[in-house]
């Protein structure tokens, strides 16, 4: 039985979270996901991958997993883990602490540990610098002061600014700070700590260290009046802490800071500040790390990441660009980009010491995320061995595309389920994404197709207005204009998909997540053409979503001031008394970006006025649904919803939610 039929053993199939090459070129490090025993869980394991192609081999065994893994100048492997240290009595496995794997075999061994444990660290020669939150101005106390906090059972955060929380976690009342140390013979040594006075300014940081270990260049968050941020780099000298400003710019945000091989310059993502004029826009930024001058390049590509050239000529970029996110090649003070791969979203790049080869996780649509080996001078891509197994898909995939309204290519991936032909056409799923600002690109474990291919449905993944790798008009067209504009490009390319004749025009269903809820309501609103609509982690009150999401500055940025025009005009709830298509609600407590408010507004409005719907609830989860069990609620309840809603079977509640 395919895995994709049976949700549970889809949710037990390993999968690759992170690739990492060694200073030698001979082997690379991966992260990988796979379901824990209990099958409750997931944990993660270090898997090394041979360079040339060799089985890779599984390097670590812990209950609570590893992380975050890179490799030291000598070739140890440096990783962050909750595993308790069996050198000390009574270890605590509450907090990350960093672990180091000798490259020439042997066991790992605890190197560094922090009561507010060990998040993000780089490292160079001998240097480590590693984030870690830490309560209180004095860093000294701060063990005492948490089992204070702990034993008085105090919970609660004074704020004094904005924001408090994030994505699915509250913010505070620990703050993260910078440390640096020495790799010794047992442990870190001289750790010092290179931030004291950074307050929240490396909330959500990403950081870099130069290659001689001297300089660390980091986001440094600025906080304005009027809830408003914005993030500039610094560059922080390691051996006396001192601080200095790199770039700066009013209505900017910098990003993913990348020091070249060479030690002299600096790559990274520059991210617009919008308005209801502004559209989203990132771009890189290449700039000198002594003065801080520097441009942007690849003004039309969204880059997701950047690595250096060997030889500091050239930056390499992975972005978005027509349902792909190919391999980009950037010289340093030339506009002469080139594009180095063709099919496939690649992520985590690595580049070989003599610049030979370019190693990467490759995905699609049509396989989960792959080692390989790119050679940069001709695109030439080649697999290497997977700690995951090769999934057999369940259907094909297809591209199609249609012309909307303004003359504007609206393209997307149509997956077909096995069978469908004109004597027997599948029924049709219209999947939107999420962001606005996103692509349909890249494999996805959680909004994943083939499961449902996998009960007949023909599954459209369409790129409308604000989806990226069409060029920045597309992006504006649907700027400010969320609901009208986009429902447009989908009609368009929905009235494609459904005139093939291997689709039933007829039995069709549409959903989608986040912004992609945000849709699926607004279609429920001003359409009736869909047999079923599944809304998930979805803005319905655009006023009350407006000061209540966890960056609540992003929101009014476009959308101006609560209350204002664009609120009354975008809100899909101002079309409820439209609604008559059955919905399936889905919400999970835990998700600040869309409080659950939205999803318990929405239950009610459909309750009170009669639509025919369920609210799949589900109180431990965040904006996704990450849990394997839950993740098997998911999919149950929805394939249940849609076969009795667009199948016409009898309605048969899942075990899994019974």
């Amino acid at each position: 039985m395919s895995a994709f039929k049976d949700i549970r053993e889809y949710v037990a199939i390993p999968r690759l979270a992170s690739l990492r090459l060694s200073p030698d070129g001979s082997r690379l490090i991966a992260v990988v996901q796979s379901l824990n025993p209990d099958t409750k869980s997931y944990g993660t394991a270090l898997w090394e991958i041979p360079a040339d192609g060799d089985r890779p081999h599984r390097l670590t065994r812990s209950a609570k997993g590893e992380a975050s893994a890179a490799f030291t100048d000598a070739g140890d492997v440096l990783f962050t883990s909750r595993r308790p240290d069996p050198t000390v009595k009574d270890s605590s496995d509450e907090a990350p602490a960093l672990w180091q794997l000798p490259g020439h075999g042997g066991e790992a061994r605890q190197v560094a540990d922090r009561p507010g444990g060990i998040g993000a660290f780089r490292t160079a020669g001998e240097t480590v610098v590693f984030s870690s939150d830490v309560l209180g101005d004095e860093e000294s106390t701060e063990e005492e002061r948490r089992k204070a906090r702990k034993d008085a059972g105090i919970s609660a955060i004074l704020h004094e600014g904005y924001p408090v929380r994030y994505w699915d976690h509250d913010l505070g009342p620990a703050r993260t700070r910078l440390f640096a140390g020495k790799l010794g013979e047992d442990r870190l040594d001289d750790v010092r700590e290179l931030t004291p006075d950074a307050g929240d300014a490396l909330h959500e940081s990403s950081f870099d260290l130069s290659p001689d270990g001297s300089t660390v260049v980091t986001t440094w968050r600025e906080f304005l009046p009027r809830g408003e941020n914005r993030v500039h780099l610094v560059a922080i000298d390691v051996a006396s802490g001192e601080r200095r400003v790199l770039v700066r710019e009013e209505g900017f945000d910098y990003f993913a800071p990348a020091i070249s091989p060479d030690g002299t310059k600096v790559a990274a993502i520059r991210d617009r500040e919008t308005s209801t004029e502004i559209s989203a826009r990132m771009e890189l930024w290449i700039g000198d790390l002594a003065t801080g001058e520097g441009r942007t390049y690849a003004s039309d590509l969204f880059p997701h990441d950047v690595e250096w050239a060997p030889d500091s000529s050239a930056v390499y970029i992975a972005a978005d660009l027509q349902g792909r996110r190919p391999i980009f090649r950037v010289p340093v003070g030339s506009d002469d980009v080139s594009r180095v791969t063709d099919e496939g979203a690649f992520l985590h790049l690595s580049a070989s010491a003599d610049g030979s080869a370019l190693y990467a996780l490759r995905s699609g649509y049509d396989m989960p995320a792959t080692p390989v080996r790119v050679d940069p001078a001709t695109g030439e891509v080649t697999e290497l061995g997977s700690p995951a197994p090769r999934l057999e898909l369940p259907g094909t995939l297809t591209e199609i595309s249609a012309t909307a309204d303004d003359g504007q290519e609206i393209r997307g991936w149509l997956v077909l389920p096995e069978g469908a032909s004109a004597d027997n056409p599948a029924p049709f799923l219209l999947w939107i994404h999420g962001g606005p600002i996103g692509s349909w690109n890249d494999w996805s474990w959680r909004w994943n197709p083939w499961i449902m291919a996998s009960q007949g449905y023909a599954v459209l993944l369409p790129d409308p207005c604000m989806s990226t790798g069409y060029g920045q008009h597309h992006i504006d067209r649907g700027w400010a204009d969320w609901g009208p504009r986009t429902l447009a490009d989908l009609d368009s390319i929905v009235d494609v998909a459904l005139a093939r004749d291997d689709i039933d025009d007829e039995r069709i269903a549409a959903m989608g997540g986040s912004f992609g809820g945000y849709m699926a309501n607004w279609v429920a609103g001003h359409t009736d053409r869909y047999k079923a609509i599944v809304t998930h982690a979805s803005l319905w009150n655009l006023d009350q979503f407006a000061g209540t999401t966890d960056a609540s500055m992003y929101w009014q940025r476009e959308f101006g001031t609560p209350g204002s025009e664009l609120y009354e005009k975008l809100s899909p709830h101002h079309a409820l008394d439209k609604i008559v298509t059955p919905m399936l609600v889905i919400h999970g407590d835990k998700d600040y970006r869309v409080p659950i408010g939205e999803g318990l507004r929405l239950w009610w409005d459909l309750q009170r006025t009669g639509v025919e719907s369920k609210f799949l609830y589900f109180p431990d989860e965040n904006h996704w649904i990450l849990k394997p069990g839950n993740v098997v609620a998911w999919y149950e309840t929805v394939g249940a919803f849609l076969a009795h809603h667009v199948l016409g079977q009898e309605w048969k509640r899942p075990e899994s939610v019974a």
